[in-house]
């Protein structure tokens, strides 16, 4: 099946967990039941190896296997978006793996290295895109420090046609939309909360945890905002904030323990989350979850769904 990718990036990057089985192996099968969901609802372009994935959690053969597997269960219903990143030998080897497991795209995790340069990472992406046979790139860029200029250096690299924007700067947001190439879909990397102050200044779809566990939701925000309905969008946005602050807590160390807890309180089990990520939910944090989930009939709308 052929997509438009630069279409669908305009849309919802669904951010997958990565579940484990009682062992603390990876069980990728577990994500079945969750994909179907979000592409029933119609979640544009399912991600594998994000972070809301633990992508730092996991051994390069893990991501490898998550990304084969993941291929398999989408199985071309939508296009797939591939996180690869760390070292350069391991984010190639990463690259090729997604390629040969059909994913459309990647999506480069900005380098952890501490000494990372603007011109050194012109050479990462380029050797991790070679390294993928040439698979179109989406970039992550967690930290604008580089400012506008450095990115637009990024951005012009051959293969690139997006950004994941994942820092609360819309002000730097809207420069480097000015600088960069007119081809660069920009999108809120930041999840639904920050989605309307981003795509005030230019960015255009947004990632999202959410659909793991309420993908309609996740839906309904995106079409207000794609209409320019700002006032629809932040009453969605009201009503599941609740689930993003808790995500926000511990200086963002539960932002997955949150998803999966979600899964767990719905009736999907993906096992708990891998150090140094939180687990689990404090007594508190929990409290507010199973409000949010009752309140919002969760578990009733996945019994539905399945």
């Amino acid at each position: 099946m052929t997509h438009n990718l630069e279409q669908a990036l305009t849309g919802i990057s669904g951010i997958l967990v990565t579940p484990y089985d009682t062992e603390g192996d990876i069980a990728p099968d577990k994500l079945a039941p969750i994909i179907d969901r979000a592409l029933g609802a119609g979640v544009h372009i399912p991600v594998v190896n994000g972070n809301t994935g633990e992508f730092y959690a996991l051994t390069t053969d893990e991501a490898c296997t998550m990304v084969r597997e993941v291929a398999q269960m989408v199985a071309g219903r939508a296009p797939l978006l591939a996180g690869v990143g760390r070292g350069i030998r391991d984010a190639c080897v990463l690259a090729r793996a997604s390629a040969d497991a059909g994913a459309d795209a990647l999506m480069i995790h900005q380098p952890p290295d501490p000494f990372v340069s603007p011109r050194g990472t012109v050479d990462y992406i380029k050797a991790v895109r070679e390294a993928s046979g040439g698979l179109p790139v989406m970039l992550y860029l967690r930290n604008d420090a580089m400012g506008a200029d450095g990115i637009a250096r990024l951005c012009e690299v051959e293969g690139v046609k997006g950004v994941k924007w994942a820092t609360p700067n819309p002000l730097n947001l809207a420069r480097a939309i000015e600088v960069c190439p007119d081809h660069i879909v920009w999108v809120g990397g930041l999840a639904e909360v920050w989605a309307p102050p981003l795509y005030a200044v230019g960015a255009r779809g947004f990632t999202s945890g959410l659909i793991n566990v309420w993908p309609e939701r996740s839906m309904d925000i995106h079409a207000a905002l794609d209409g320019g309905d700002y006032p629809t969008a932040n009453h969605l946005i009201d009503g599941m904030r609740a689930f993003e602050d808790i995500r926000a807590e511990e200086q963002n160390g539960t932002n997955v323990t949150g998803v999966k807890a979600g899964l767990m309180a719905i009736g999907l089990d993906c096992g708990p989350t891998r150090p140094p990520s939180a687990w689990p939910l404090t007594d508190q944090q929990q409290a507010v979850l199973d409000g949010f989930v009752a309140t919002n009939n969760l578990k009733a709308l996945q019994e539905k769904a399945a």
